[in-house]
Order: structure tokens, then C-alpha cells, then sequence
């Protein structure tokens, strides 16, 4: 079987995001294999496709593991495996992943982009958690509730400067959200071609820090949108690696344009 890994929301190796990816002959096999092959995997998320008969609402069928639990949305392995069908000719056009969050659609553009179709978080303004702000090290300016599918909860920080010297206590913060947390602000150039930055911790998935997440900026653009005044932003996610996610607000949908590039190609003998 053969196992790829993409960076996603790069197009360069060795920054964005890393993804597994496993396209399969057949229908998924036990979930038990499919959490050992991510284990062994060891990346945020690895995502296991495999194509549905013609004439249904989605041409595939998609589900994503971290290394310790499948979770219900995942934009940068959704990235990630668009990027592998497009650049090996599986499925050249716009792909329909049936996921556990509905319908997701990635469409392929001219310049190498993939464009993915997500549901808008819900965001809900919530009174910071007690202990977030010593978890973080950072005093919340607003906090919010992202809902069911995304599960964080999101904190506006007061600068950029404060998410980039974000150095949280990950054990207090599983204690803050069913994922995790996202840490944002504002840019203070967007002349660098940014709009806002993020940084997000999913201490409850296994993931300390993820490089760059794709779901979190269903719930990043609307909030941003609303407060820029904008639909069509860019947002930086300032991990170690960082990478770019477009973003274009449209009602109930969110659009999260990036590139992927594959930097490893190999044999899965299990």
C-alpha cells in the first residue's frame, strides 16, 4: 500500500503542516488499523481515503486519525489528500469527500492552489475558562466557543507579539476545551501579507502544538472578517514550521485556499 506525506499549506518542504496519506482499494478497514498506521505515522493527522461508486453526493470517502484518537474535521489532511489525487491523476477535477462533518469539496486552480468548502464554526462569546490565562501565559481579550464540529476554544490575545511568545502549560490547557485552544491577534504589519496570526494546542488529540490547522480557520475567518470588515483575509499560523491559509467568508461556508507539496513516497507493509 502505498503511504505518502504532504506538507499542506506550504510549498515548501519541511514547513506547513505534515499529513499521511493512505488512498485505498477498498471500503476502510477496522479502526484499529487505522489508529496503529497513524501511530506509526506519527503526524497530526493521517488521512485514509478511498473512492465511492459513481452517481452519489461525494466521489470519496475520507476519515482522519492523529496518533491517538479520528477526529471529526481535519482541513490540512483534507488538503493533503486533494493534493495527491490532482498530482497523480486519481481525481484530476474538484473531489466530494464524505467526511464525518458533511460533504467537503476541494477544487484544484491553475496556479497549483486547492481551494477546500468547509462549514462555518458557530462562534458563541464565552467567559474565558478560570485558568486559561495561566495555562497560556497570556491574559484573553475575548474568548469564544467554536462549536461541535471544530471543539476549541478560541482566544484573542491583545497583539501579535504575545501569540508569537505563547509558551503554555499543554496539561492545564486540556482542561480548557474538548480539542484544544487558538491563540490569535491581530497583524501588526499586514504589509507582510498576512492579516492575523494564530497558534493552536490540541493537548486532548495528542497534539501539543499543530503546525498549521485548517479547521481551526473555519472559526479564525469569521471572526476576523467581522472585525476587519472583510470576507477574503490570510492568516499566518505561527507554529515552528508556520504556514499561510487563505480564507473567504461565505455565510455558512468557509472557503481555506493553500498549496501542499509531497516530500516522501513509500511502501506500507502491514
Amino acid at each position: 500500500m502505498h503511504l505518502r506525506i504532504v506538507d499542506a499549506f506550504t510549498d515548501r518542504p519541511f514547513t506547513g503542516n505534515p499529513a499521511g496519506v493512505l488512498l485505498l482499494d477498498d471500503a476502510f478497514p477496522d479502526d484499529t488499523w487505522l489508529q496503529n498506521v497513524a501511530m506509526e505515522v506519527n503526524h497530526a493527522e493521517t488521512a485514509f481515503a478511498h473512492r465511492l461508486p459513481e452517481g452519489g453526493e461525494a466521489d470519496w470517502a475520507l476519515r482522519w486519525f492523529t496518533p491517538v484518537t479520528e477526529v471529526a474535521m481535519c482541513g490540512h489532511a483534507t488538503l493533503a489528500t486533494a493534493h495527491v489525487l490532482h498530482t497523480t491523476g486519481a481525481h484530476p477535477g474538484p473531489a466530494r469527500f464524505a467526511t464525518r462533518s458533511g460533504v467537503l469539496v476541494a477544487t484544484p486552480a491553475a496556479d497549483g492552489s486547492i481551494t477546500l468548502d468547509f462549514p462555518t464554526a458557530p462562534l458563541t462569546r464565552v467567559e474565558a475558562p478560570a485558568g486559561v490565562a495561566d495555562a497560556l501565559g497570556a491574559e484573553p481579550v475575548a474568548a469564544f466557543d467554536t462549536g461541535a464540529n471544530v471543539g476549541d476554544l478560541l482566544v484573542e490575545l491583545a497583539d501579535e507579539k504575545t501569540v508569537l511568545g505563547l509558551a503554555p502549560d499543554h496539561k492545564a490547557l486540556a482542561g480548557c476545551s474538548a480539542r484544544g485552544v487558538i491563540a490569535t491577534a491581530r497583524a501588526e504589519d499586514p504589509a507582510r501579507g498576512y492579516d492575523f496570526v494564530s497558534r493552536c494546542f490540541f493537548p486532548n488529540v495528542g497534539i501539543d502544538e499543530d503546525p498549521v490547522t485548517g479547521s481551526a480557520h473555519t472559526a479564525l475567518a469569521p471572526h476576523w472578517s467581522a472585525r476587519l470588515g472583510r470576507d477574503d483575509l490570510t492568516g499566518l499560523q505561527a507554529s515552528r514550521r508556520t504556514g499561510l491559509v487563505r480564507t473567504g467568508l461565505r455565510g455558512e461556508r468557509t472557503l481555506l485556499t493553500g498549496r501542499a507539496v509531497t516530500v516522501v513516497e513509500g511502501e506500507l507493509h502491514a
